[in-house]
């Protein structure tokens, strides 16, 4: 498929934009144009229009094909009297269908474009009983009979307007943030194609994608060529559960048929800031969330593996078998690493399995620069990495990597003969399905497959630099104001920054039970004043004895220290009389 011969761009006055993006399908020997209008878009005021260099060139056939789907073009559809049913397949249904789609792409362009203008909000918050009663003619309730295509324009328009834009520069509420239109493009062709993970006969590009990416993570983690294993999962929760679901099968296979009657009691261990997802599948795969042993950390949020070694052998002398240690490569709230090496070595001296939660921290993995902050993970037994945080791919993206190959497939596989039959006319190795515990698996790998195309490796670490150097120059601005105070003064490993704001009232009381009692209520209140305006989101928490503190994290590379320098004055606004 060739494209256009010749670009030229036009600045407006207006703020409308056209994208006229002219197609030749040789192999159809058709051609499309392709019109889409951009209203109130401030950061695109250009016209990109595609020509054919020499229309002389082409077919009689060709251009009667083209006449006629420009004359379509220029006739706007009425979508108030049809509905879905006119839609393909319904026989004559392709323009209709056409119409509607480049309607719901104007509608996308629009939110996309707006999401990195920075006078535009990040939320338009209203309270749950608002949305359910309907606003402005938004309504949740689900119809007996079908509404019309422009109904469900206005639904789309109006569900994007009251959800949150956490793809705007000034989003830090959650880990994962931003809007990379590479990855946009890899989620809808993911949905157009609507096919399944667990045969290569329904999914052959993809099940590749899967066993390209997974080695190519593996070989960054440290892993050798002959090593290695693993499966995207739904989200970072799943692969850690995956990762104690496969430690138990390796010491215990038994327990597949036989079930953990069968077994000892185990225990597992875990920092006090590791996430809550391995006190979750510890309950969920019946091994009892009491037997999840938390283990001390310093005050920068790291294990200390002195206490890990006590809480083994303590655990030993209770009765209790010891199997499995989850380390944190980039805790949650504070943004800490554990001592991976350390920890391997303890791991190693007592026989446990080691599993690395680098949901957050594995994409510093791809930084020269921040990758040494992981050393150690290599010998990791499994590690959990969410792509779909620090590397920005749209969500979700997340993949469970074991070094043991074949693990997964012996420790989950049940052989449903409607689907893994072992007489197919290819490799059957690569109906990697029944190495999961689902069925039904969503595609999730063709977005990072083609935002590593487009990026490169440089290109993430690039990325992750820059999130990194934001919350530096945060953790910088914070130290140089008096209304402003660190949770712990060391500067922050990966994006995360924690602090309080102090306001007038409290900046004269002494530390103690009356400031933090006072102190506590302040977070909370910005937070509610902050989405009712909308300007800015951020997140926060009390943790162990601190009180409520913000939590700061940068994983969107479009922020920018002027946004950093907006925080911090909206929260000083926002607060200034509490």
């Amino acid at each position: 498929m060739s494209s256009v011969a010749s670009l030229h761009r036009t600045l407006h006055q207006t703020h409308s934009v056209v994208f006229t993006i002219y197609i030749i399908d040789t192999y159809l020997e058709s051609e499309f144009w392709w019109t889409v209008h951009l209203k109130s878009c401030d950061c695109l005021e250009t016209e990109y229009k595609g020509r054919i260099a020499d229309k002389s060139a082409m077919s009689d056939k060709q251009q009667a094909d083209s006449a006629a789907v420009r004359e379509r073009q220029q006739t706007l559809d009425d979508f108030s009297s049809i509905s879905s049913k006119d839609l393909l397949p319904a026989s004559g249904g392709e323009e209709m269908t056409r119409g509607f789609l480049q309607e719901l792409v104007n509608i996308l362009l629009d939110y996309i474009c707006k999401s990195s203008q920075r006078s535009s909000k990040v939320l338009d918050f209203h309270h749950p009983h608002q949305l359910k009663e309907g606003l402005e003619g938004f309504s949740l309730d689900l119809p007996e009979q079908p509404e019309t295509l422009e109904q469900i324009l206005v639904d789309c328009r109006d569900t994007l307007k009251y959800g949150v834009n956490t793809g705007h520069p000034r989003f830090f509420n959650q880990l994962s943030s931003g809007l990379d239109v590479i990855g946009v493009a890899g989620e809808w062709l993911t949905s157009t194609a609507n096919t399944n993970m667990f045969t290569y006969e329904v999914s052959p590009v993809f099940i590749l994608m899967e066993e390209v990416l997974l080695r190519k993570m593996q070989s960054i983690v440290g892993w050798s060529d002959d090593k290695g294993d693993g499966i995207f999962c739904p989200g970072g929760t799943i692969s850690n559960l995956y990762s104690i679901l496969v430690a138990r099968y390796h010491f215990y296979p038994e327990v597949k048929t036989r079930g953990m009657r069968h077994l000892p009691q185990l225990a597992l261990f875990t920092s006090e800031h590791s996430h809550y997802s391995v006190k979750k599948s510890a309950a969920v795969l019946g091994m009892g969330s009491e037997n999840v042993v938390m283990v001390k950390c310093d005050e920068r949020g790291k294990m200390i593996p002195a206490e890990l070694e006590s809480s083994i052998v303590a655990a030993k002398e209770k009765g209790l078998i010891p199997f499995y240690v989850n380390a944190t490569a980039g805790t949650t709230v504070y943004g800490a690493f554990d001592p991976l090496d350390a920890i391997a070595d303890i791991c190693y001296k007592h026989t446990l399995w080691m599993h690395v939660d680098a949901a957050w921290g594995g994409g510093l993995l791809m930084s020269d620069r921040h990758r040494m902050k992981l050393q150690g993970i290599e010998r990791a037994w499994s590690v959990t990495w969410n792509p779909h945080k620090m590397m920005g791919i749209p969500l979700q993206c997340s993949a469970i990597l074991v070094k043991k190959r074949g693990l997964l497939q012996e420790c989950n596989e049940l052989g449903a003969e409607y689907l893994f039959q072992t007489d197919k006319p290819y490799d059957v190795s690569y109906d990697t399905g029944d190495k999961s515990i689902q069925c039904g698996r969503h595609v999730d790998v063709f977005k990072l497959w083609l935002m590593w195309k487009a990026k490169g490796s440089e290109g993430f670490g690039s990325q992750v630099n820059k999130c990194l150097e934001n919350a530096e120059y945060l953790y910088d601005q914070l130290q140089r104001r008096a209304d402003f105070e660190l949770v712990f003064k060391n500067k922050p490993e990966h994006s995360n920054v924690c602090f309080w704001y102090i306001p007038p009232s409290l900046r004269t009381l002494p530390p103690g039970p009356d400031r933090d009692t006072r102190l506590h209520l302040v977070a909370p209140r910005i937070k509610s004043r902050m989405m009712e305006t909308g300007s800015v989101l951020i997140g926060y928490q009390p943790l162990e004895a601190k009180v409520n503190f913000f939590r700061c994290v940068f994983s969107n590379p479009a922020t920018q220290q002027e946004d950093v320098d907006f925080l911090l004055e909206e929260i000083s606004r926002l607060g200034n009389d509490l």
